[in-house]
């Protein structure tokens, strides 16, 4: 039989990897009477472990409670919050940044030294690079927007945008998304009455919140579809639709976040959605996907640009 110590510890294991069990259960798990496994659950309450009984049967259940117990857990799982708060002291969410990294303090005074040590190798052995510093965002911004989501309210806020300036703006808020370097708030716009995409480093909510309302359903059905789509071609001066003679995932990794949308069409074919500042930039854009393509709807600017790309290629390729 366990030792007392040692058999709550396992108790408390139990109780985090599973979210309801039977008194049978645990008493045959710890090789231990019911009578036993009582007194293990009313000593972890004690601990302030909110353990309930759950209704309908002689069982168990980890709950909520009012303070945050100790967490038990195992080393892939250490690790991965280590490494998670790490990226999280460095990352564009601002408020959180002393918080990560006492909260990560704390985690590794405690691990063994085999998880400390693979945790310093991987800090030590890596440097973030390739990319622009993201936009900060505040946490507290964050949570308003989350909770107005939540809770289906209008929300207002002040927006500055470099094409139109400053405005106020009521929205009915249905998504935060994380894309790229950026945060965006997927919304209906009541002015507008359409849909809308904001930056969120951009807007500064308005208190209170305004009234509920029922939400409405995505264009795309998607949001990170919509989002996508949105982003990368109906944003720009200069739109494509071209079809890729490949099937769309044959040809998905090729297209990175941001650049297009991808539309399945068969087993040997798909439709790539796609802009660009300039028809330069949507022919770089196209032939990088590495796929025989047909022009569905294009600008006439563009097969100048992929004629031009063309010639370039075939000139380099004669002076070999």
């Amino acid at each position: 039989m366990l030792e007392t110590s040692g058999r709550l510890l396992k108790l408390l294991s139990l109780l985090q990897t599973h979210r309801d069990w039977s008194g049978a259960e645990l008493a045959e798990r710890l090789a231990v009477s019911r009578r036993t496994l009582r007194r293990d659950v009313e000593r972890l309450r004690e601990l302030g472990y909110p353990v309930h009984a759950t209704q309908g049967a002689a069982g168990y259940r980890l709950g909520a409670g009012a303070e945050l117990p100790p967490l038990l857990l195992d080393d892939d799982e250490a690790i991965a919050v280590a490494i998670g708060l790490r990226t999280a002291a460095g990352g564009s969410v601002t408020g959180i940044e002393e918080s990560s990294l006492r909260a990560l303090t704390k985690l590794e005074q405690v691990l063994p030294s085999r998880l400390r040590h693979r945790v310093h190798t991987l800090h030590t052995a890596t440097v973030r690079a390739g990319a622009v510093p993201a936009p900060k965002v505040s946490a507290d911004t964050l949570m308003a927007i989350a909770e107005a989501c939540r809770r289906r309210e209008r929300l207002r806020f002040d927006y500055t945008s470099p094409r139109h300036g400053h405005s106020i703006r009521s929205v009915e808020p249905h998504t935060l998304v994380s894309f790229g370097r950026h945060w965006y708030l997927v919304a209906w716009d009541t002015d507008r009455t359409d849909w809308r995409t904001f930056r969120v480093d951009r807007l500064t909510p308005r208190t209170p919140t305004g009234p509920q309302f029922s939400p409405r359903e995505l264009p795309d059905g998607d949001v990170a579809t919509y989002l996508a789509h949105q982003l990368s071609s109906q944003t720009w001066p200069f739109q494509a639709t071209i079809t890729l003679h490949e099937p769309a995932a044959a040809v998905a990794d090729r297209v990175w976040p941001g650049m297009g949308v991808i539309e399945p069409v068969d087993d040997h074919s798909c439709l790539l959605h796609l802009g660009a500042g300039t028809p330069r930039d949507l022919a770089w854009m196209i032939t990088s996907v590495d796929a025989d393509f047909t022009l569905t709807h294009a600008p006439p600017e563009l097969a100048d640009a992929l004629h031009t790309q063309g010639t370039r290629c075939l000139n380099a390729v004669r002076e070999i």
